[in-house]
């Protein structure tokens, strides 16, 4: 896993992706501009040689979960992502 951002407070962004693919490299540039506003830790896991992971996620990366509840796939809407993330926030609260 490769946590991105430090220990910032508030829900966790977790992108499942490959470490070759254009989608989850666009995808990355969107939630990296939007984790610069804060709220939200960013971490990456790449499913590349993760048989479990492969099986899962392969074919459909990037896969992103907001707090552990799948948001995107493919394509990651940042106006939907600060949505997502303040959902996330309040079911904490």
């Amino acid at each position: 896993m490769v946590p991105v951002g430090g220990s910032a407070p508030g829900p966790t962004v977790l992108m499942y992706s490959r470490r070759t693919c254009g989608l989850c490299d666009e995808a990355r540039a969107v939630i990296g501009r939007e984790s610069r506003r804060g709220g939200f830790r960013f971490e990456e896991v790449f499913v590349d040689g993760d048989e479990e992971l492969e099986r899962r996620y392969g074919l459909r990366v990037p896969v992103i979960l907001v707090d552990g509840v799948e948001a995107f796939e493919y394509e990651v809407d940042p106006h939907r992502l600060r949505v997502e993330v303040a959902r996330a926030r309040s079911r904490r609260a």
